[in-house]
């Protein structure tokens, strides 16, 4: 009985559930209808998936077919119609408008670098002027097809000439005229090492490093020079001096024993470090950690030191527990075997004599290790021979194929019709392919970038080695987001640079703030954006970390002239790795450019901030001041972080992806 009531009860319900089917299949047929009538009509569904704390332009968009996000992305915007500012050609060629992309528009004039005209940077106009006509010659030498790529089998048979150590023998090293190639140059933790004997001392009627005082007198000179050289970059002159390590043990204009070190580019020596025996001072500057000059005896202090050896072995034998120190001789001697150690560290080249601490010189400006493709060693010295290890393993020609991404996705969006709100000019050298790729594949991704409402261009000068700047153009053709500068590139002619992104910021894409970083800068697009909102529109602005009263330094690594800066205090200025201006404060500053006028400093953050000085005696202009924008490396909710390698970018892209509402992190690791 309960079964036949349970059958009953089976049976009802299958005959619902075939009601329910029916009517589901009527449903789906006629949503199938409906979908097929909106199709046909091209009817678009937009769905905005864009988080609420966003501000978006959402319109309408008809597509002809299903895209990715992956495609979508590598659409570009609507191109703005190129405005060629040249009245010598009614319609400009292919060519001129492929490398009008590519090449500033910066008006370089012989007028522009006339040191006649300033007094305060004579050397500056007139090194900018060789930079400008050495870097001229070598654009054409790229345009015209003269220099030739190196394929990858011979980047491969490059690579392999470049072995972690290099051992010579005193004898062949003089077969190979005294030089010692470094193929791939140094690297962080590169050493050499050198076992030679000075020579006796002889008679020179000119010895260089002092003066007779009769045609017929002489000098008795003993001394030799250790030089790291670069290549050469024009011919008739000879390769830079990256490091020039000159121990005169008799003959110098001091009568003393003296090292003498110090740089030199285009014939152009440095301001000389010379270590006489005194030691560096307790307040000065070290390199690493360690002393630029160790403390010897000199010959007009023989009855100190020998003061001081009594002392030092009275103390022994009584055994004082404090630490005890004590001179010792000038580390070289005539006919007298000695062992030298040159080691590149973090801050500066440090050399040890005889397992001693001598001297350590820190990094000039401009010059970069992998710069120093060559060991000379010459003067009155026998060398027995010469042990260099640690020495990089790669080429730095194989630097593009090894970090560039040629992908679609990594292209710079066209220019759009509309304005642009921010301009951003990033600083790079030639050969940071590595930096400029971290920066694409970071912060240039921000959807104010991607949308063109933010532009952001890399403003190169030209390398002294041909095939980088072949490869840089094909890089910039490519990604479409580097604007070339023909000069040779110059620590000193950064300036130069400044100018043409203020240039390239109101005239190409007419933005109305302008922003100048560099690539191991990383900046927060938004906050920027946030910063720039909070003055008043209308205002003339000068954002970033500013420093007040700042006065210059009249020695060390940052040694500045009076001849070079006269006044005793620098304007206000903001700190180079990220500061922001106002469109009609860039105007003005390319105005005077053109003119003529622009005083030019070999620091571009202080001339930025003079310039800003002098417009703000016309027109008002509102400083901000923020520690936000990051100096010296990363801070907890940054607006710009420098000093950050290729990783670390990569990192604070993806925290600023993954972050919530809690204050922005940064990354550590190297």
């Amino acid at each position: 009985m309960k079964r036949g009531k349970s059958d009953a009860k089976l049976y009802k319900l299958d005959g619902f559930v075939s009601k329910s089917r029916q009517k589901s299949v009527q449903i789906l047929i006629a949503v199938a209808v409906i979908y097929m009538l909106l199709v046909t009509l091209e009817i678009p569904f937009v769905f905005d998936s864009s988080p609420a704390s966003e501000t978006t332009t959402t319109t309408l968009a008809r597509f002809s077919e299903l895209q990715s996000e992956q495609d979508l992305q590598d659409k570009d915007a609507p191109t703005r119609p190129l405005n060629w500012v040249s009245h010598n050609f009614a319609h400009p060629t292919h060519s001129q408008l492929a490398e009008s992309k590519i090449l500033s528009t910066l008006g370089f004039h012989p007028k522009t670098f006339d040191p006649s005209k300033n007094e305060s940077s004579v050397d500056l106009h007139k090194a900018a002027k060789t930079a400008w006509e050495e870097g001229m010659k070598l654009w054409d030498e790229v345009q015209s097809g003269k220099v030739q790529p190196l394929e990858v089998s011979k980047l491969k048979n490059i690579s392999e000439t470049c072995p972690n150590s290099i051992t010579l023998s005193g004898s062949d090293f003089l077969k190979r005229s005294k030089l010692v190639e470094l193929p791939c140059g140094l690297t962080l933790g590169s050493h050499i090492t050198v076992v030679g004997k000075p020579r006796a001392a002889h008679a020179e009627k000119d010895p260089k490093i002092a003066l007779v005082k009769e045609a017929d007198d002489e000098v008795m000179v003993s001394q030799f020079i250790m030089e790291l050289q670069g290549l050469k970059t024009v011919e008739a002159e000879d390769p830079p001096r990256i490091l020039h390590f000159n121990p005169r043990l008799k003959g110098d204009w001091s009568t003393t024993p003296v090292i003498e070190q110090n740089t030199c580019y285009r014939m152009q020596w440095g301001t000389a470090l010379r270590c006489e025996g005194w030691g560096s001072k307790a307040d000065e500057e070290t390199v690493d950690d360690q002393v630029k000059c160790e403390k010897w005896i000199r010959d007009d202090d023989d009855d100190i030191s020998e003061e001081s050896k009594a002392t030092w072995w009275l103390n022994r034998l009584i055994g004082r527990t404090k630490r005890v120190t004590f001179d010792w001789p000038f580390p070289f001697a005539e006919e007298k075997m000695f062992v030298l150690t040159l080691s590149a560290g973090l801050e500066g080249y440090h050399v040890n004599v005889d397992g001693r601490h001598v001297t350590s010189f820190p990094y000039r400006t401009g010059f970069t290790l992998e710069d120093a493709t060559g060991l000379a060693v010459t003067g009155d010295i026998d060398v027995h021979s010469v042990f260099a290890a640690s020495l990089p393993s790669n080429h730095p020609s194989l630097s593009p194929q090894r970090h560039l991404q040629m992908s679609k996705r990594w292209k710079a969006p066209s220019l759009s019709v509309g304005s642009v709100e921010l301009f951003i000019g990033v600083l790079s050298a030639g050969n940071h392919f590595a930096e400029r790729m971290a920066v694409r594949k970071s912060w240039m991704q921000h959807r104010l970038i991607k949308s063109s409402n933010v532009v952001a261009r890399f403003f190169v000068a030209l390398h002294t080695r041909k095939e980088v700047n072949l490869e840089l153009k094909k890089e910039a053709e490519y990604f479409g987001d580097i604007v070339i500068l023909p000069y040779m590139d110059s620590y000193d002619l950064v300036v130069l640079k400044t100018v043409a992104i203020c240039e390239y910021g109101v005239r190409t894409v007419r933005a109305k703030y302008i922003m100048k970083g560099d690539d191991d800068t990383f900046v927060r697009v938004d906050s920027i954006i946030d910063e720039v909102n909070k003055v008043p529109a209308g205002r003339s602005l000068y954002i970033g970390n500013i420093n007040y009263y700042h006065k210059p330094l009249r020695y060390g690594k940052w040694e500045v002239t009076y001849e070079e800066w006269p006044e005793e205090d620098y304007p206000p200025y903001a700190n180079g790795p990220g500061y922001i201006l106002s469109s009609d404060i860039a105007s003005f500053i390319v105005s005077e450019f053109e003119s003529h006028k622009l005083r030019l400093f070999k620091m571009e953050d202080v001339s930025m901030g003079m310039w800003v000085e002098q417009f703000n005696s016309s027109r008002p202009v509102e400083y901000v001041h923020s520690l936000k924008f990051c100096q010296f490396g990363c801070i907890e909710d940054y607006y710009t972080a420098h000093y950050q390698s290729p990783r670390q970018m990569i990192c604070l892209w993806e925290k600023l992806q993954r972050r919530g509402r809690g204050a922005v992190q940064c990354c550590d690791m190297r």
